[in-house]
């Protein structure tokens, strides 16, 4: 096995978790500290890697970049970023970077030189002849990935850093840039780093075919984390199976990027209609394969929407306190509920390609083995207001964690419960 399938990732948004200013300041500001000061936090929860949000400089939320090579002054200089990692490293935690390479802010070089100069530009062939924007936003020009020296400066950028101990990228909207962009780049990266973990930001379609034609080690995995909080809100359990079984698929050739909460969706504990629910959606994350990661906050039952407006991620991106104690739910029941069930999944570390098989499968009930070669674990699940009866393969089934009443072939679990059995 390689590194990237024994990861746990903490998922930071930094420029709100330190509770930098909305705007692009001169002065540096060395924030990153009050990241380092929660690198103990991480490992106590089970986690062995930081996924960083953006670090560079940018005009406003960080996906706005005006200079890959300069960290953002609201976080501080290089010398901070460098400490980050290093701190990291000494814990055993790896660092992976948030890389924004479909567009750029209006501030970036080579695009403040398009706009003086115009086609007398030496960068002019950096952008498209319409000088495109991203999905409506008129802050981010989108790059023209036809060009041969964007290729090159992505390349540049991604090396330089893996240079100074990062240890992979998070490649934001991969999905509207050209596979054999990527490939190009991924396969000049891997050259140098064959190491590196590169996971690409997919919403929808062909993921396993993306991953192949791009190079990418991963994909974020959107139709499960879907899947997950839809089928509990519907107590309809045959929207999660189906989607296990696509999940399945993609299994065969590589392990998705799998959440239940990132920096761009509505917190799960506001998502789901019922609290309760919360252990259920962290179970099937815990126990279904792929590489999971853990949005900072989401651990205390943090709360949020993100709303399609200005301003709209405030509530999701929140700034953290510098020391974990002083966060409500610290050391409560959610809290203690991760750290539980990321130590099941550190004792079983064949989950990361483990393939699922549901059992029962009702509205509101389900039963589910995980399986990798020889080894086996049983996950039952009731989202009823009633015990449910459920099935499992012949076996001598013992619970690991949460509460339910197993035999040979199956187990009784109480209502809104849930568990996990060894054979």
């Amino acid at each position: 096995m390689r590194w990237p399938d024994h990861a746990i990732w903490w998922h930071v948004y930094p420029l709100g978790f330190v509770g930098a200013e909305r705007e692009a300041a001169a002065a540096p500001e060395p924030r990153l500290g009050r990241i380092t000061g929660w690198l103990d936090h991480l490992v106590g929860l089970g986690c062995n890697g930081l996924a960083l949000g953006p670090v560079f400089a940018s005009e406003t939320h960080g996906y706005d970049t005006v200079d890959h090579y300069r960290v953002d002054p609201r976080l501080g200089g290089e010398d901070d970023l460098r400490r980050l990692i290093d701190e990291a490293s000494g814990r055993g935690v790896r660092v992976l970077l948030d890389g924004v390479f479909n567009h750029v802010g209006r501030g970036f070089v080579p695009f403040a030189d398009v706009a003086a100069k115009g086609d007398a530009s030496a960068y002019r062939k950096w952008f498209h002849a319409d000088l495109r924007t991203f999905e409506g936003h008129d802050r981010l020009v989108t790059l023209n990935h036809a060009e041969p020296e964007v290729a090159d400066y992505v390349t540049d950028v991604m090396t330089h850093w893996l240079e100074r101990g990062i240890d992979g990228w998070r490649l934001d909207a991969a999905y509207a840039v050209p596979p054999d962009f990527w490939r190009t780049v991924t396969d000049r990266v891997r050259a140098r780093f064959p190491d590196a973990w590169l996971v690409g930001e997919v919403i929808h379609g062909d993921y396993a075919g993306v991953v192949k034609q791009a190079g990418f080690d991963s994909v974020t995995q959107y139709e499960l984390w879907k899947a997950i909080w839809s089928s509990l809100n519907d107590r309809n359990f045959f929207e999660l199976a189906h989607a296990l079984d696509r999940h399945n698929g993609m299994l065969a050739t590589f392990a998705p990027q799998t959440f239940i909460g990132n920096h761009d969706v509505t917190r799960i504990a506001t998502r789901l209609t019922e609290r309760r629910d919360l252990a259920h959606a962290l179970v099937i994350l815990m126990t279904v394969g792929g590489v999971p990661s853990i949005y900072a906050g989401d651990e205390f039952a943090f709360e949020g929407v993100k709303e399609d407006r200005e301003g709209g991620d405030d509530a999701i991106r929140p700034p953290f306190p510098a020391r974990p104690g002083e966060v409500p739910g610290h050391g409560g029941v959610h809290h203690r509920l991760h750290q539980d069930l990321i130590g099941v999944r550190r004792r079983h570390p064949w989950l990361v390609r483990a393939r699922s098989t549901a059992a029962t499968l009702t509205n509101t009930a389900f039963s589910y083995t995980v399986e990798s070669g020889p080894e086996r674990l049983g996950v039952v699940l009731n989202a009823g207001e009633e015990p449910a009866k459920v099935s499992l393969p012949d076996a001598g089934w013992t619970c690991v964690a949460g509460d339910a009443a197993f035999s040979r072939d199956g187990a009784v679990v109480p209502p809104s419960g849930w568990a996990i059995a060894e054979p």
